[in-house]
């Protein structure tokens, strides 16, 4: 085979050289789904060993191989429920679909649309789907298989499945119905997908209505686009809000953000832990400022504190409770940006975990802590798992020693840098480092959000333009309101003068 090489122009390559590239890539293809059935048989081999062992030690039944998926995913470069989802398919594959595995090993089919014969016979019975297999992947089939689309694919599955057996397609569907739901997960650019899982006729009569009333506000002269006018109309009639305003809905911010971006000209991105199930992730500092300033605008902005040392530890005391109390738990959600701190998983923390158990003797601590999804701390408790807590580049880092002796180490993501980087003061969880004061004359550093302007030269800015650190004297959620605004309609309300206490009330004469 001639391959493509540094020096290679157009004009340089051959007809035949193209074809030779056209054969390539398809016999590449065969091999990457040779790999994949490799892999497939390979897992569900880890699987019965790891199962048949546990069956010495008196494990029970229930508890069998559930850190299998956490050893395949990480080896594949996968997060631990993907690696579960493909353990579990590919034990399909051998077990009841010997065809379909045949056509993956030998390249036919893709590991894609095996996995869609999978899925679309999980309702069958055994013997169903032994009939599905053999008729759409048995050796005559083969060719037929080869050039057949997807859409095609899944339609055949369908409509073969009704004819064996349709109460258990009707009972897939009902089924379907009471697994409606409706779910948010990051999207590139700090966007979101606000996905709503519901049945056919209702997603098709809710689009519809979004969609003639982008048109009829097209037609009335709105200058945005009808993609647009339907999410922003999406968004307005949930949160309640009037028309147009979309943008002003009440929100909590739950970010990880350093004092120095959050009021004054940092560049240092923030980290939004929370509102969605792992969290948004990265944004931009001026972006933070700017969506602080319209959850002011909104009179409804609430920042939790978060504060670390000059070294960007976070702060926290040990607790000698069982479980992580409310404050402890919070420290390590947002050490863990609301990730999993599994290698390669991707998951939103959902239990706190002792990385040394507290049966052991492990503290109830910041250090000895750590925040997991609940696949990956119940597969930790399998027998043959170790952990312990160790330290790379400053920061809180997991050692984690699987069954088989491979060893990983998870490390915590590296939180903001507060102003005062490198100095030997830390702050406490309840204030924060103290800034110098400022000359009488001049006039504060601040950045004004974005698409927002500033307000006259040497005047303070005390409104929407300044996101002060006023604090309470409660630590925790810390409520951001802005003043009263001037020019709301109504007379003003007339401040009431606070009597003098002292002279309130008069000593009364002593008498025995």
């Amino acid at each position: 085979m001639i391959l493509p090489g540094g020096t290679d122009t157009a004009s340089s390559v051959s007809k035949e050289a193209q074809a030779e590239w056209v054969d390539l890539l398809g016999e590449l293809e065969a091999v990457k789904n040779t790999v994949t059935a490799t892999q497939g048989r390979l897992a569900v081999a880890l699987e019965e060993a790891t199962k048949a062992d546990e069956e010495r030690q008196g494990i029970r039944a229930e508890r069998r191989g559930r850190g299998v998926p956490n050893q395949v995913g990480p080896a594949m470069r996968l997060s631990p429920h993907a690696g579960g989802a493909f353990l579990g398919t590919a034990r399909v594959w051998i077990t009841d679909m010997p065809y379909t595995f045949d056509a993956l090993r030998t390249g036919v089919l893709s590991q894609w649309r095996a996995t869609l014969m999978v899925r679309e016979t999980a309702h069958l019975s055994v013997e169903h789907r032994a009939q599905i297999d053999e008729r759409i992947c048995g050796p005559a089939n083969l060719a037929v298989l080869a050039r057949t689309g997807t859409r095609r694919l899944i339609a055949q599955v369908k409509e073969l499945a009704g004819e064996l057996d349709v109460h258990a397609c009707v009972k897939r569907n009902a089924k379907a119905v009471s697994e409606r739901r409706v779910s948010v997960r990051p999207a590139p650019d700090l966007m979101v997908y606000l996905t709503a899982l519901v049945p056919m006729a209702q997603g098709v009569q809710a689009y519809a209505q979004l969609k003639a009333h982008a048109d009829a506000a097209k037609a009335a002269g709105d200058e945005r686009g009808a993609g647009q006018i339907m999410a922003d109309t999406l968004i307005e009639r949930v949160a309640g809000r009037e028309p147009g305003k979309a943008d002003e809905v009440p929100v909590t911010i739950n970010l990880l953000v350093s004092d120095q971006t959050l009021l004054t000209e940092g560049d240092e991105p923030a980290v939004v832990i929370e509102g969605a199930p792992a969290g948004v992730g990265t944004v931009p500092g001026p972006i933070v400022r700017n969506l602080v300033a319209h959850g002011i605008d909104a009179d409804a902005a609430w920042l939790r504190a978060i504060y670390v040392d000059p070294h960007g530890r976070l702060l926290a005391t040990t607790s000698t409770s069982r479980f992580h109390p409310q404050g402890l738990a919070t420290l390590l959600r947002a050490r863990g940006q609301g990730i999993c701190g599994s290698s390669w998983c991707d998951a939103p923390i959902r239990h706190l975990d002792h990385v040394v158990p507290h049966a052991e003797g492990g503290a109830t601590s910041l250090g000895n802590g750590q925040g997991l999804c609940a696949r990956c701390n119940h597969a930790k408790q399998a027998p043959g798992w170790r952990q312990k807590v160790t330290e790379v580049d400053g920061r809180h880092a997991v050692e984690t020693v699987t069954p088989t002796g491979h060893t990983s180490v998870s490390v915590a993501p590296a939180p903001p840098a507060p102003i005062s980087s490198g100095a030997d003061t830390t702050a406490t969880a309840t204030s924060a480092p103290t800034p110098p004061a400022p000359p009488a004359d001049a006039t504060p550093a601040w950045t004004p959000a974005v698409g927002m302007t500033g307000p006259r030269p040497g005047r303070i800015p005390r409104s929407r333009y300044s996101i002060g650190c006023h604090t309470g004297r409660r630590p925790g959620v810390i409520a951001y309101r802005p003043p009263g605004r001037r020019d709301q309609p109504g007379p003003r309300r007339q401040r009431r003068s606070r009597p003098d206490l002292a002279w309130a009330h008069p000593p009364r004469p002593h008498t025995n």
